[in-house]
């Protein structure tokens, strides 16, 4: 054999053998991120499960004596208000402001404290034990927050080094968490572009479809194949049935954007001596929170208690009747909760103040089925809340498996984010990301870098640097011709500049 064909085989061997090794380190990355959706998936069905048995606590508790609850919701607001400012910094609120905020981070440890498991868990039980006190709050947005952390602690036991693919981990976790809260899918998805990202990127388009679908079929595996809020056949048909569509659209818009400018205005802290009371004293508001629900939940006769699927669900199958009063009742019982600063999210609250809205307003409209304008009342109020009309649309499309509606509730969709808009000019969860990130550089010392805690982008913009400083000096060593040494005598003095 001549020695150029031996060399080529040996050549041709390497080649394989690189590949082999490379093919195998791509799947053991796919594989964890499987794993990791899988296990999103578990941890969200875990999470509703003991959000569930929270609420029937509650439940009881307030059917046993319903005045129990002028003690029950201050000192439980009180004791997770010290609790998350203590031991658990970065789980109060929703935690979808949180993820967001994370995908635009530069300091991934400031990312790292976040995301970490300890404040996933945190998130988790605090929300359950905000419910179980009464609460107006949801377990959906903290469900994003923990779906992110657990996808962004695989991608950390991968070592992962690309800011890119870091980002993404956290993308499909957040989505993830969407699709198994709600059992949506598609929701999911389109949760993660609208509202979470802003963009659609190929690169981790691949990894955030597979999550969300992992993470969809592990809760459908544990708990069944269901729609949130049970099958509804309803429709609207072109006509005068549209009138609930600018009615919905119109109030509902209203409605959400009057919220949203409330919890961004408080989120930026209140003027005067009140603004720096609440902050000297942010246990004795939280009480103070607490009590004002505790008075809430007993005019409502304990309505406004928890997340209010209940009530959503019953108005939207016409088993319930409710007045104005509960949807009034229950959208401030949502920006107390907010406003004391314990975990607990906004998206099931919401949809309960749509539904209310909806039920209120099918009484002034014969000539549309009753139904269908709770539906439309529901995506009004959300989709001027999140100010994401799509992710609004699909949400309520899939939670109520009903296709018919579609394009009814796209148009309420869309007349309630351009009316919101007009009240709230900043997206809700974008307004207080920002708002999260300002307090995060506030209070993070300025960072040391080292090899092994550096930023991803800041080593690959170093070693970038060095490649391209090397390889110059490298040309000019070798372009260079031999040049005789000049004495320092002989040497060109600096021109002068211009």
């Amino acid at each position: 054999m001549r020695p150029s064909t031996a060399l080529r085989q040996n050549n041709r061997i390497q080649h394989l053998r690189r590949s082999a090794r490379r093919t195998t380190s791509q799947w053991r990355r796919t594989l964890t991120y499987w794993l990791g959706a899988i296990l999103v998936g578990v941890v969200a069905v875990s999470f509703a499960g003991t959000a569930d048995w929270a609420a029937r606590t509650r439940a009881r508790m307030v059917h046993w004596d319903p005045y129990i609850m002028l003690a029950v919701v201050p000192a439980g607001l009180a004791l997770s208000t010290w609790l998350t400012r203590k031991f658990f910094s970065g789980a109060q609120g929703s935690g979808i402001p949180q993820t967001i905020a994370t995908l635009h981070i530069e300091n991934f440890s400031i990312v790292n404290r976040v995301l970490s498991l300890k404040i996933a868990f945190a998130k988790i039980i605090l929300t359950c034990f905000g419910l179980l006190v009464g609460a107006s709050i949801g377990r959906e947005g903290p469900t994003v927050q923990v779906g992110a952390a657990i996808m962004h602690g695989f991608s950390r036991l991968l070592g992962t080094s690309s800011v890119a693919a870091r980002r993404g981990a956290i993308l499909a976790g957040g989505a993830a968490g969407v699709s198994a809260a709600f059992n949506t899918p598609l929701a999911g998805i389109v949760f993660a572009i609208e509202e979470l990202s802003h963009s659609f990127e190929q690169k981790t388009s691949g990894t955030m479809l597979t999550g969300v679908v992992l993470s969809g079929v592990t809760a459908i595996a544990l708990v069944g194949n269901y729609s949130y809020f049970g099958h509804t056949d309803v429709d609207v048909p072109i006509g005068t049935a549209w009138i609930a569509v600018l009615t919905c659209g119109i109030v509902g818009g209203v409605a959400g954007g009057t919220f949203s400018a409330l919890l961004i205005r408080f989120s930026k802290g209140l003027p005067g001596r009140v603004g720096a009371l609440i902050k000297a004293r942010p246990i004795s508001f939280a009480a103070l929170c607490g009590f004002v629900l505790a008075l809430l939940g007993l005019v409502s006769h304990g309505a406004t208690y928890g997340t209010g699927y209940m009530q959503a669900h019953a108005i939207i199958d016409g088993t319930e009747h409710y007045p104005a009063s509960f949807f009034i009742l229950k959208f401030l019982a949502t920006v107390v909760s907010y406003c004391s600063g314990i975990p607990g999210g906004l998206f099931a609250p919401s949809l309960s103040v749509g539904a209310g809205i909806g039920g209120w307003i099918e009484q002034y409209l014969p000539h549309t089925t009753p139904g269908a304008v709770v539906l439309l009342g529901t995506v009004a109020y959300f989709s001027a809340v999140v100010q994401a009309p799509l992710t609004a649309t699909v949400i309520v499309m899939e939670m109520c498996d009903n296709q018919q509606v579609t394009l009814a509730l796209m148009a309420t969709s869309f007349l309630a984010f351009g009316v919101s808009r007009m009240i709230c000019k900043h997206a809700l969860y974008g307004a207080l990301a920002d708002r999260f990130m300002e307090a995060a550089h506030k209070a993070a010392p300025a960072p040391i870098y080292t090899r092994n805690e550096a930023s991803p982008a800041i080593e690959t913009l170093v070693e970038e640097r060095a490649s391209e400083k090397t390889g110059a000096e490298t040309t000019v060593a070798q372009e260079a011709p031999d040049r005789p040494k000049l004495p320092p005598e002989a040497a060109p003095k600096d021109r002068p500049e211009p």
